[in-house]
């Protein structure tokens, strides 16, 4: 009984510590592929196989609802800690080379996720590329508004040294 309450205990924390949840079905996969599968995870998520019930109790514990009817059969979950879409496209990828690992849902943002919801955070792009491209459309806006202020006094300096050109050559 104090295994149980320890593994639910241990269950609840990672819950409550994790940005995300991908809930997986991993029947038929082999040790070698689960640990492929978390070295493709990396810093990213902790992958853990649990037991639903226990699952279910750590998660209504951690104030998460609506993963009950996703925690069925043989379940792993993905706990994410680090980047949400990162670890989406691993797993996501991961399923692609190994069609017996399922995603079946997961939680993110305080929405339970089905398994197409996943696969749309898979399909964005990492929050560096993102920040990238702003960084990138911050820098062209201000060269650009830079060059708007410069432009003026140039034209103006260019001006004025025409019409004391042409004084000069009136005199």
């Amino acid at each position: 009984m104090a295994t149980k309450e320890a593994a639910v205990a241990e269950l609840t924390e990672m819950f409550q510590s994790s940005s995300a949840v991908v809930l997986t079905e991993y029947r038929g996969l082999t040790v070698g592929q689960l640990k492929e599968l978390r070295r493709s995870l990396g810093e990213n998520a902790k992958y853990a196989v649990a037991k639903n019930t226990l699952a279910k109790i750590a998660a209504k514990q951690a104030g998460i609802e609506g993963l009950d009817d996703k925690l069925t059969g043989p379940t792993a979950i993905a706990f994410v800690t680090g980047e949400v879409v990162d670890a989406a496209k691993a797993l996501r990828n991961f399923a692609k080379d190994n069609p017996l690992l399922v995603i079946t849902g997961g939680y993110f943002d305080g929405k339970p996720l089905g398994p197409e919801e996943v696969n749309k955070l898979a399909d964005l792009e990492s929050r560096e590329t993102l920040l990238g491209k702003l960084a990138g459309a911050f820098k062209a806006s201000l060269f650009g508004a830079a060059y708007m202020f410069t432009a003026p006094a140039s034209k103006a300096v260019r001006t004025v040294d025409a019409l004391r050109e042409k004084q000069e050559s009136a005199n």
